[in-house]
């Protein structure tokens, strides 16, 4: 396998911000396998941070299946809008770029995203084919466009009662109330957003389960497949729940949470 860390650079970009790429072996002499499908990962933190938990141990799994995985290490704030939009954009050209040496099947190339980096994710889904968004990338539209999304308890929604707040503060800053609307990832689904898969828990106290309830359901009104997971019980920010990303004081376990993982590739396999 090779591990590489590539600078990603966009306006208003912090100096963290990075692409971590894990690549497995293909050698084309010795198995079927010439060219893998890519995972690409946006881990959470509301925007204010990045979780460990949401991105390397994600990661291996991923490996574990022949999958390729990056995952992008996005500015948080006081970085704003459209700032991670354009990091996570060039994160899709450089694997673009660089499908043949990495050997990239770039007609599967899915993005996986956590709470604040769902929203990340999704915001790619919907505004792939948006002049603002390839036009300073100097990229044409559809190699921005992912294959399908994973997203998981996915901060969605800025409506007022059920949105996570504190993510679209910190990514709008000043521009909250010019841009909430906006970025309501609900509003902006349209037939081209690619499929997706979403998992939540019903009692998540910090993003609540009517973010995905929302998306789900205008993504059926868009003709858009999807599939939704809800658990009735599990904190938020559980990342794989098991035991692999357990917190050092024994919190984030859910023996029921731990499956969904397991379905998501399943998932994968209908859609490529």
């Amino acid at each position: 396998m090779r591990y590489m860390e590539i600078p990603i650079l966009a306006e208003g970009s912090r100096d963290y911000v990075r692409l971590q790429a894990y690549l497995l072996d293909t050698p084309v002499d010795k198995i079927m396998i010439k060219m893998r499908p890519m995972i690409l990962i946006c881990p959470g933190g509301g925007y204010e941070k990045l979780s460990y938990r949401e991105g390397e141990p994600v990661a291996v799994q991923f490996l574990n299946q022949g999958y390729h995985a990056c995952i992008l290490r996005y500015s948080v704030a006081p970085a704003a809008h459209p700032t991670p939009l354009l990091e996570i954009g060039s994160a899709m050209k450089v694997i673009h770029d660089n499908a043949n040496d990495w050997q990239v099947d770039t007609g599967k190339i899915i993005l996986a995203g956590f709470s604040a980096g769902a929203h990340l994710a999704a915001s790619l889904g919907v505004f792939w084919n948006r002049s603002h968004l390839f036009e300073p990338l100097h990229v044409p539209a559809q190699k921005l466009r992912p294959a399908g999304m994973i997203l998981c308890y996915p901060v969605i929604t800025s409506e007022s009662g059920i949105s996570h707040r504190g993510s679209f503060a910190n990514l709008l800053g000043e521009r909250f109330h010019e841009l909430a609307e906006e970025m309501s990832i609900e509003k902006q689904v349209t037939k081209d957003t690619p499929p997706c898969f979403i998992w939540h828990t019903l009692d998540d106290a910090t993003v609540p389960v009517e973010n995905s309830f929302l998306l789900v359901s205008a993504l059926k009104q868009a003709g858009v497949s999807a599939e939704l997971h809800v658990f009735p019980k599990g904190e938020h920010g559980l990342s794989l729940a098991g035991r692999t990303v357990e917190r050092a004081d024994g919190s984030g376990l859910n023996e029921q949470c731990e499956q969904w993982i397991r379905l998501a590739f399943v998932w994968l396999k209908t859609i490529l």
